[in-house]
């Protein structure tokens, strides 16, 4: 029921922003929303690479730094998407949701926007990330991604209360 809800709440806000007319125009939005989605999850994965986040002018573990983004176009069930892929300087960031030199990524979105519309926890989460691609994930790594996707869009959230507040906010 609670699920229904957030599906509910989400779809009400899709249709609202959007105001699809047809299939077209519908598919239309979901390919807007993947390609934020995929970046954000990229910079969750590189915060998780390098030890700290983007805005981070503190002491640093490491002398390597974010570097440039590189746009990809990756094919997905709902068309051509443009996501801006983050780069280190050592050139060791090898991005899991997108993998380097991958541009087909067709399946894969339907599963992300399922994890963070269900709520699931970070170890569902993780669990669902090694079965469908295949490499383990951590909780660090899951908690950095779900901070980038998720609080934007809720920014008075504190991360400790994100699952609670999300179906509040919902």
């Amino acid at each position: 029921m609670e699920q229904e809800l957030k599906d509910e709440a989400i779809a009400r806000m899709i249709m609202e922003q959007y105001k699809p007319q047809n299939k077209e125009d519908m598919q239309d939005a979901i390919k807007d929303i993947l390609g934020p989605m995929f970046e954000a999850i990229l910079q969750g994965e590189m915060d998780a690479h390098l030890g700290y986040e983007s805005n981070d002018h503190g002491y640093k573990t490491t002398e390597n730094r974010r570097n440039v983004y590189i746009d990809k176009n990756v094919k997905t069930s709902y068309g051509e998407v443009q996501v801006s892929v983050p780069k280190d300087w050592d050139a060791s960031f090898n991005p899991q949701i997108i993998p380097k030199r991958t541009r087909d990524v067709s399946g894969i979105e339907d599963k992300v926007l399922a994890m963070y519309t269900k709520g699931m926890s970070q170890r569902d989460i993780a669990d669902t990330i090694e079965d469908v691609y295949g490499f383990e994930s951590f909780h660090e790594t899951i908690s950095k991604i779900t901070d980038h996707i998720l609080l934007p869009f809720l920014p008075n959230v504190k991360p400790r209360n994100l699952k609670f507040q999300i179906a509040n906010n919902l």
